[in-house]
This record gives C-alpha cells, structure tokens and sequence, in this order.
C-alpha cells in the first residue's frame, strides 16, 4: 500500500510514443462519411481542413506512434504531471478506498487541453500553415491552441461558444494573451453563424455551431487549417501521455487501480487517461467510467448512430452517440462538456460495455468540487467535478463493502477562471440542470 502523498516522474520518464486505440478496438470502426456523398470518406478528401500528418494519425493501425523530440521538449515544460493520493479527501469520507488523481492543471493553459494543442500545432507548422481555426467551449481548448499557435509561429483564430464568451472573460483574455484572436459563436464573420443569427438573434451558442464556423473558416481562406481539441482518433491518440504516466506511476505506487473515472464532453481527457487501461478492461480487470452531465446525455440518453459533428452539417459523418446535431444544451458552467456527440472510438466501446456511462446533475458535482477543494486545496473545472463526483461515490460504495479499492480518476483542469460558477454555487443561484 503506497503511503506517500504524490508520484512525480523525471523528465526522461516522458512517453516516446502516443498509443493508438485503433488497433485494440472489439470491432473495426465504422467508417467516417462524406458529408455531401454519404460515401465512406477517403484521407484526401480531408486535406482541405486537416494538416497531411494528421490525416495520417487519424487513420493509422500502428499501435504505437512515435513523438517527435520537438514535442517532448515542449511538453516538457510541464509534463510528466503528478499523480497524487487525496488521503484528506479519503479521511474526510471515512473509506478505506485508496483515491489517486492525476493532476493535468499544471500545464501552462491550466488543462489537459495542450497535449494535442501541440501536437497539432507541431505539424501544421512543419506543413507551413500560416494560420489554424477552432471552436472553445469553456476554453480550455481555445486557451491550448493559442498558447501552442505562439510557440510555433502560426496564428489562431477561435470561435467561442458565446454563452461561455460571456461566462468567462478571462479565459478570452488568456488566449488574446498568447495572441489568439477570440470571436463569440455564432457570430457574422461566416455564413453558418450568419444563418443561425437570421433565425435566433439570441442564440447562446454551442460547440456544434463553433464548429461549423471555424471549419467555414479554414475551408475558405488560403493556407488556414483547422484544429479539434477532441472526438478524432489523432486527437485522442496524443492525449495518451497521461494514461501511459499514469501506468509507470501506479508501478511505482505498487498499486492497481480497480476503477478508473474521467469526464466526458468530446473524450479526449477520458480517452487519454483510461485508453492505455483498454486492454485491462477488456480481461475484467479494472472498471472504466465515462461521467457526462444530464443535461447533456450523450452516452446514457443518445443513439448510436451517424451524425455530422457540426450544427450546420459541414464535417464527415461519424458513427458515434449522438442527441442530434442541432441539439443546443442548456448553459451549463461545464463548457467542455457541452457537445452533442461523442468519440467515434469511445462511442464503440461504450457500445460493448467496455466503458460504463454515468450522467449526473449540476449540483451534486459542484457539491464534489467544494468538498475537493476544502480538502485537497485545489480548486477543479467544473467539467472535472463530475469525474470528482463519481469518484466519491465508489468511494463510498466502498465504504459501505468494507472494501479497499483503488480509484483513480483525471483532474483534467483548475477551475480559477471558473469562480463565477462557484459563486453561483456558493450563494444558491446554480440551476440543477
């Protein structure tokens, strides 16, 4: 039984290569469509949008994909990131689970968001692209992209989802900071956010309308690409450096972890925390719980079925769980997780009960994050309070057993740009969606 307090790996222990889920999966994945022919999408047909390497990554079958130095150098500004054993949390709830977490909020943009920001930073540079669009729900991804677009030169353009635009002020003010150019979605600059406008002049927006306007973007101008912060194979792929420290860093605890939560917007924390533990799960060996909120039920109330990633029907046609591509969420604080679709890859193994799907209501996980916060000190984003909220009550299921479990779950981002949402919280005016 590991009785220290953290696990801290050195520099050299940095992973030299993402892992690739695609070849593990129970089944092929279903092929992307294109969104005007409906036929199985060929890599080509992606160059508009999408850097060649990357289009690469999004459709290898090597399980390992090895990641240049000039990655691992940056990420070295904040990676290998700890691992910590929340022993005032567990005597707080009186358990004999042992409960980890693996603390993401130390990087630069305070989130998980950068391990591909990067990544696909890195290779549009190398292609030569002057300038990348993308969408922001809460901004993590947003604040990511622009601080990864300064270190290789390029530009960056943002579509903020305009509820959060409004929300959380400071989160534009770090991406101007890095020199991103931060535009509230929709909004006039293309014609989906135009359209959208004609009809809702007081739409709140959302990340599938965000979407549909930075692709626009990037299909329209001159040596412009777009980035996604999540959902794509490649995406979650570079994610991966988490999971796979995680393992070294369990090894070294001599621990093994018996559940394993993350929260669930697009995927990519989950996926990058729980996919190298994929194959364990498959032999029954470690549970895997996927937290989304109800009041974007993607998992436990969608259909698996295609669906356009976008409002406006602009991107592929993925096979994935879905409310609806024009679905609009309530304005939940958890940005990051208000997306009406899921991982193609995660959505499979959902599928075959290989991840199990949990949707829990606002104020229970705002519940878990102060109750965090009073005793681990760190205050988390509202999107990781659900993966809080989960782990908390196995924690107390394990209470109730007897039994000493280990449970592991990803603090996927601080929540110091969110203290307006603890404010609500605080003083009684959070709504239970």
């Amino acid at each position: 039984m590991f009785s220290g307090r953290k696990i801290v790996l050195s520099e050299e222990d940095l992973p030299t290569k993402w892992y690739n889920i695609l070849p593990d999966l129970p089944e092929k994945l279903p092929p992307p469509l294109h969104p005007e022919t409906k036929e199985p999408l060929r890599p080509e047909d992606l160059e508009p949008i999408f850097a060649k390497e990357l289009i690469k990554q999004e459709v290898s079958e090597e399980r390992w994909i090895k990641i240049p130095e000039e990655v691992r150098e940056v990420y070295k500004l904040w990676r290998p990131t700890p691992l910590i054993r929340a022993k005032r949390l567990e005597e707080a709830l009186k358990t004999p689970a042992r409960i980890y977490y693996k603390y993401e909020g130390v990087s630069p943009p305070g989130s998980h968001k950068p391990n591909t920001a990067v990544a696909q930073a890195y290779y549009n540079a190398k292609e030569g692209i002057e300038r990348l669009t993308t969408e922001t729900g809460a901004g993590q991804w947003g604040s990511a992209l622009s601080f990864a677009t300064k270190l290789f030169d390029i530009k960056c353009t943002v579509y903020m989802v305009k509820i959060s635009y409004k929300q959380k002020p400071y989160r534009r003010i770090l991406m101007e900071t890095w020199g991103g150019e931060v535009i509230p979605s929709p909004s006039d600059r293309t014609k989906s956010g135009r359209t959208i406008l004609e009809r809702d002049p007081d739409n709140p927006g959302s990340l599938g309308i965000a979407i549909s306007e930075a692709v626009e973007d990037a299909a329209t101008h001159e040596n412009t690409k777009y980035a996604l912060g999540s959902v794509l194979n490649h995406v979650l792929m570079h994610q991966t450096v988490i999971g796979l420290e995680v393992m070294k860093q369990l090894e070294i605890a001599e621990e093994k972890p018996d559940v394993m939560i993350g929260c669930v917007g697009g995927g990519s924390n989950f996926a990058g925390f729980c996919y190298p533990f994929v194959r364990d799960a498959m032999k029954g060996e470690v549970k895997l719980i996927a937290v989304e909120p109800e009041a974007c039920p993607t998992f436990t109330k969608g259909d698996y079925r295609y669906d356009f990633g976008d409002t406006a029907g602009l991107t592929p046609l993925l096979k994935m769980f879905t409310l609806g591509h024009d679905f609009i969420p309530p304005p939940i604080h958890a940005g990051g997780l208000r997306y009406h679709g899921d991982a193609p890859t995660m959505s499979l193994l959902v599928k075959h009960g290989i991840i199990e799907a949990k949707a829990v209501k606002q104020i229970p996980t705002f519940e878990a994050g102060v109750l965090f916060a009073r005793t681990e000190g760190i205050v988390p984003a509202p999107e990781s309070n659900h993966a809080i909220r989960v782990a908390i009550d196995e924690a107390l299921k394990a209470k109730e057993s007897g039994e000493e479990k280990v449970i592991v779950f990803n603090l996927s981002g601080h929540g110091y740009f969110d203290l307006s949402a603890y404010d609500d919280f605080l003083y009684g005016r959070l709504r239970n969606a």
